[in-house]
């Protein structure tokens, strides 16, 4: 005699690649600004790094354009704003963004063999992030300092 085997019922609807169609796309929906925000974080932390690279260029250009022989030799003032014309022509800024400080210093006047020192200072706001980035984090305060001797 012959038992009939007993059979087991699935239920379709819990179980297979239907039940967990939608299940990707919540997942990508709910990473997905936290991946946008380390996006942003990268690019801003990037343009901190070539903002500061500009002021070093800055100051290289400003001391460079007050050390060279020129009759008249250019003023602390001219120099400054030579530094400060490069700085806002090349700063990568989120809109209204603060001139950087420029201080110059010359050690022995504009005699040949004295020294030039121009420093610049530059508060970065954030590009992408804007204010929230400043909210989140104390502002960053870039530097950069360029001594050169007189021709």
């Amino acid at each position: 005699m012959k038992t009939a085997m007993p059979t087991l019922h699935v239920n379709r609807a819990s179980h297979g690649p239907r039940a967990s169609r939608g299940s990707a796309a919540i997942e990508f929906a709910i990473l997905l600004p936290f991946l946008i925000m380390i996006l942003v974080g990268i690019i801003d932390v990037n343009l901190i790094f070539y903002n500061d690279a500009i002021l070093t260029n800055a100051a290289r250009a400003g001391a460079r354009a007050g050390t060279v022989l020129q009759v008249p030799p250019l003023t602390t003032t001219q120099i400054a704003a030579i530094t400060t014309t490069y700085a806002q022509n090349n700063l990568v800024t989120g809109g209204a963004a603060t001139a950087p400080t420029v201080t110059v210093t010359q050690s022995n006047g504009t005699t040949p063999g004295g020294s030039l020192q121009v420093a610049v200072s530059y508060t970065y706001q954030g590009l992408l992030l804007g204010s929230a980035f400043s909210a989140l984090a104390s502002p960053v305060v870039l530097n950069a300092t360029a001594v050169m001797i007189y021709e």
